[in-house]
């Protein structure tokens, strides 16, 4: 019989302490989001793989501005349009600026225009260099008029130090097994990874058992099911 697992520690955000850069490239996009200032800064587009870190930047950055008392808006290609700015945000973030429709981009124009009217700084990102965006001219000649960093994605061993670091803060023992299985069946990307960690963390709780590779297969066995 399964134990419901309780939620009983409290969510954890995401950090800019928490990202590995690994690469120069990524290292110097985390240097110039740490330095970004809370009014009148230029737009910041981050560009990249699915994985290499985008949504998590944009969601620390959101995070690191609430810790400091402060508001900001967060909006995607699945926010419903329109999308408004409050003069009192010090943070804007569109994500998934690839993935947006016509009246999202038009939502997201408008709100690029009501941001800068308000000094409030915005952060974007997407797969592609905002040449490649399959936007209306306007916007994507807005997106790459301020500072366009590309994410890399991690290399493997910076991969696997990154999930297993997430483990230990859980509590998890990850097993060279266990570790050896997640990179070899599963999609490499760490974004791919958390979520799989997520999964099994909840589904060891409600079983009561350790992480292994049969309870890791059960798991997936009873998702497919």
């Amino acid at each position: 019989m399964k134990q419901i697992p309780l939620p009983i520690g409290p969510v954890t955000l995401p950090t800019l302490e928490g990202f590995i850069a690994g690469s120069e490239a990524n290292a110097a996009a985390l240097a110039h989001l740490r330095a970004l200032p809370e009014r009148a800064a230029p737009p910041v587009y981050l560009w990249g793989p699915s994985g290499c870190g985008k949504t998590h930047l944009l969601r620390a950055m959101l995070g690191q501005r609430q810790r400091a008392g402060q508001q900001g808006g967060s909006f995607c290609a699945a926010t419903p349009a329109p999308w408004a700015c409050d003069p009192a945000w010090t943070l804007v973030a569109i994500d998934d600026c690839h993935a947006l429709d016509a009246a999202r981009q038009q939502a997201a124009f408008a709100l690029f225009v009501e941001a800068q009217a308000h000094g409030v700084p915005l952060l974007a990102a997407g797969r592609l260099p905002p040449v490649d965006l399959p936007l209306r001219e306007d916007l994507r000649t807005r997106l790459a008029w301020g500072h366009v960093h590309a994410l890399q994605p991690l290399l493997e061993h910076e991969t696997r130090a990154a999930l297993r670091r997430e483990a230990d803060r859980r509590g998890i023992f990850l097993s060279d097994e266990v570790m050896a299985y997640l990179m070899t069946r599963f999609e490499r990307d760490l974004k791919h990874l958390m979520a799989l960690l997520d999964r099994l963390d909840e589904f060891a709780l409600a079983s009561a058992r350790p992480v292994t590779v049969p309870l890791l297969k059960r798991m997936l066995a009873e998702e497919t099911a």
